[in-house]
């Protein structure tokens, strides 16, 4: 299956047309709005996202710049709905059916908006808490792909200049991908953190566009991988 991984384009989207191959799905883990308040904002992202039709499937979560979603929920799925070729995935779960007979894989994909609490932005519970223990217990065992906001503690966590902190990303999101184990965890949030590791066991890909002054520096990031083995083959390495 040939992927394609991105996050936090801040409206800046469109920079990226001409860097997205295409492929069997497109997956978006977050912030693509800038003060979350506009619902133009959310429009035009939805607009540009459903028009790449060289993507079988496109997905897309929240991130805690997007704050019209969790303000205004029913409107802004009015909004979202109202776009054919679009999966926006708020704690929940889609399957995407790639081939068919012996060739068939299904592929599941968990999606959500949470992280832990950041000044006064979306989808924020208090870090360590009950509340964002419970989000992750959500999380199925079995899923292939788990798409989140932010980054799990450890893992591609550490922002860039001039704020240089460490360890940014969720305990308790850690803990919980030690349960499940996924194959392919990607997310965003911190942008100093974009790249890519492997711990033997789950792929792990931040893949945010901009950097911390919010200037588009990094492509998007597509593979070609295999399910059965969990492999990647990265088209721009």
């Amino acid at each position: 299956m040939r992927i394609t991984f991105i996050s936090d384009t801040h409206t800046q989207h469109k920079k990226l047309d001409g860097f997205l191959p295409g492929g069997d799905i497109l997956i978006h883990s977050g912030d693509f709005m800038s003060s979350g308040y506009n619902s133009q904002e959310l429009s035009d992202f939805c607009s540009w996202l459903n028009d790449k039709s060289q993507y079988d499937s496109m997905i897309f979560i929240a991130g805690n710049h997007d704050r019209y979603i969790e303000n205004l929920p029913e409107k802004a799925m009015e909004i979202i709905s109202s776009y054919k070729w679009i999966d926006y995935l708020q704690d929940e779960e889609i399957s995407i059916l790639k081939g068919s007979g012996e060739d068939e894989e299904i592929v599941r994909i968990y999606g959500s908006p949470w992280q832990p609490e950041f000044y006064n932005w979306a989808f924020n519970l208090p870090r360590g808490g009950k509340k964002l223990e419970e989000v992750w217990d959500k999380i199925p065992e079995g899923v292939d792909i788990l798409v989140t906001h932010g980054p799990p503690q450890g893992h591609l966590d550490t922002s860039g200049p001039p704020y240089n902190e460490p360890l940014l990303g969720c305990e308790l999101l850690t803990k919980r991908i030690e349960v499940v184990k996924p194959k392919i965890h990607v997310f965003g949030h911190i942008h100093g953190g974009a790249g890519y590791k492997f711990d033997g066991t789950t792929h792990y890909i931040n893949a945010s566009m901009l950097d911390e002054r919010y200037i588009f520096r990094n492509k998007p990031i597509t593979v070609d991988w295999d399910p059965k083995t969990n492999t990647l083959e990265f088209l721009n390495p």
